[in-house]
């Protein structure tokens, strides 16, 4: 087996997917148990379409989409799901007494020796990615069971408790699955949208929502009921807004729910946000910076003291860049306090705050007691009022390096934001050490990426940005990417560090245009032209670009 690992390394360096460097720091790396292709995967370092290819050229193992594949679903009856789901594996179609099954690891000869002893059939193999695989299995055994268990309920006149706890009640099926169905697609976000007649169930992906499956109103009661018990709120209040949260684990990972619920015209609506604990980001490498840019965030947070600022709306990754920060920063000789709402990750080693407000503990109460603790660096989950703004940017005078986030559209805007909020201009001019103002874009799908000319108008923009592109990458649309040409995401930035002139300017109270000059002599790389320099290298697309942030 070694051997075939080994060959599968040499194949992927000829064939250029990956470097001779990229391959020996992954075996070194990776666990004995570890496969070789699923340790350069999680780093990502290829795709799981580049490694089938491989495989297949390897093993001489035919690949299939399993994307609008044409199943024989009395063929499942054969496979039990738990077997399927365990082996990642599902029957595909039958000839005379062979029996064809795609699975991500074909070399799984234990898996093919009990599917051929408990159906009788000759086991056929051929390769499919994991997200087909696991598509598959929800669309056909998993929607099939739960369907059959809700359509036998009549509309209850009052929800019973049981009902709600009991791990067969179809409901409860139907929560966890509506979970990890959204876990397996990476979405961020749930929404149970009530309706006049049904109840719609969306989830987020890469940012934009779809429509999963839709519900008969009757059995609205039931999932509002089932989600508040899970995160132990009140099921009798449906008339104010609601926050919990959930704490469970799909496919051995550890997910965090943030639970939101809002009393609409139809009942409640509930929003569940999605923290998959496993994949954070906590390498500040690995956030897509500029290498300029990168080189400046190092230096900002690595001063003693000052104020950095991390700006965006609301789902632009700020929370990611912070706490990637916050672990660069993480060393024994530092006290680390954070006073946020909610704590989205724990970071051991770091002393984490809860906000309550309904015990009056505040951002502003929670920073001021955190101050007589011997802070090194303080993280302020938020700055939403003068009050958190004014303890906040004393704290980064009194030798504290604060870290906080603030909702602009840009980093320029950051600086009068402060103001705004009454903040006295000299106060932010000498506590401010700089801004990163950031958005989160699609990315080209690796598997479709094809290179195409620019048009005109691609052209002028670059132009206009004097950047120069000859070939820009587009997705095509497969069944990895969901036909959307897009899979996963990436930030764009806008690293702002106010100078000396900056300060000056500020304290004078000097025209805003002023500002942006300096920016520009200072060589700032604009959130435009972050994610146009992003276009170049294949990375996303400048409609993308377009979509979040502004041609001056």
């Amino acid at each position: 087996m070694n051997q075939a690992r080994k060959r599968l390394g040499d194949l992927l360096v000829e064939t250029g997917f990956i470097t001779e460097e990229q391959l020996q720091t992954t075996l070194k790396e990776k666990t004995n148990t570890q496969k070789l292709g699923d340790a350069l995967l999680q780093r990502g370092y290829i795709t799981e379409q580049q490694l089938i290819e491989v495989l297949e050229f390897q093993l001489g193992i035919p690949h299939v989409s399993l994307y609008r594949y044409p199943f024989d679903v009395k063929l499942l009856n054969l496979v039990p799901k738990e077997v399927a789901k365990r082996n990642l594996l599902i029957p595909i179609k039958k000839e005379e007494n062979k029996l064809f099954v795609a699975m991500t690891d074909p070399l799984d000869f234990y898996s093919i020796d009990d599917l051929r002893l408990s159906t009788g059939f000759q086991i056929e193999t051929v390769i499919a990615t994991k997200d087909d695989i696991l598509r598959a299995i929800h669309k056909y055994y998993e929607q099939e069971d739960d369907m059959e268990g809700l359509f036998l309920f009549d509309a209850p006149v009052e929800v019973k408790e049981e009902q709600m706890t009991d791990a067969d009640s179809p409901v409860i099926k139907l929560v966890n699955q509506m979970i990890q169905n959204a876990v397996q697609q990476r979405a961020s976000d749930i929404h149970i949208d009530p309706d006049e007649a049904k109840v719609s169930i969306r989830i987020r992906v890469d940012g934009l929502l779809k429509t999963e499956r839709v519900l008969p109103k009757h059995m609205q009661s039931m999932l509002t009921a089932r989600i508040k018990i899970m995160a132990n709120m009140d099921i009798t209040e449906t008339r104010i807004p609601q926050d919990g949260r959930i704490k469970t684990t799909v496919d051995f990972h550890p997910i965090d729910l943030r639970i939101s619920t809002l009393p609409t015209v139809f009942g409640e609506k509930i929003v569940m946000r999605i923290l998959d604990l496993g994949s954070t980001l906590n390498d500040i490498n690995q956030l897509g910076f500029h290498k300029v840019n990168l080189e400046r965030f190092s230096k900002l947070i690595e001063r003693p003291s000052g104020l950095v600022l991390i700006t965006g709306p609301t789902g632009s990754g700020k929370s990611s860049t912070l706490y990637a920060a916050l672990n660069k920063l993480n060393t024994e000789e530092v006290n680390i306090i954070t006073v946020e709402d909610p704590v989205e990750y724990q970071l051991s080693g770091v002393n984490q705050i809860q906000v309550n407000t309904n015990v009056g503990l505040t951002f502003a109460k929670g920073l001021r007691s955190i101050l007589r603790q011997d802070p090194n660096i303080i993280m302020v989950g938020e700055i939403r009022d003068k009050e958190t703004a004014d303890v906040a940017v004393r704290a980064s005078l009194t030798g504290h390096l604060v870290l906080s986030t603030l909702h602009t559209n840009d980093s320029l805007g950051t600086i009068t934001r402060l103001m705004d909020m009454g903040v006295e201009p000299f106060l932010v001019a000498t506590s401010l050490s700089g801004v990163v103002s950031q958005r989160l874009v699609r990315k080209v799908c690796r598997d479709c990426a094809v290179q195409v000319e620019p048009t005109v108008r691609e052209c002028e923009i670059f132009a206009s940005r004097g950047i120069v592109a000859d070939k820009i990458t587009r997705g095509k649309g497969c069944g990895t990417c969901n036909m959307t040409g897009y899979r996963g995401r990436i930030a764009i930035h806008e690293l702002l560090v106010i100078t000396n002139d900056m300060k000056r300017v500020i304290m004078n109270g000097e025209p805003f245009s002023k500002l942006r000059e300096l920016a520009i002599k200072n060589k700032t790389i604009f959130l435009i032209d972050d994610g146009l320099l992003k276009v170049k290298m294949g990375l996303t697309t400048t409609e993308e670009i377009l979509r979040v942030a502004t041609m001056e």
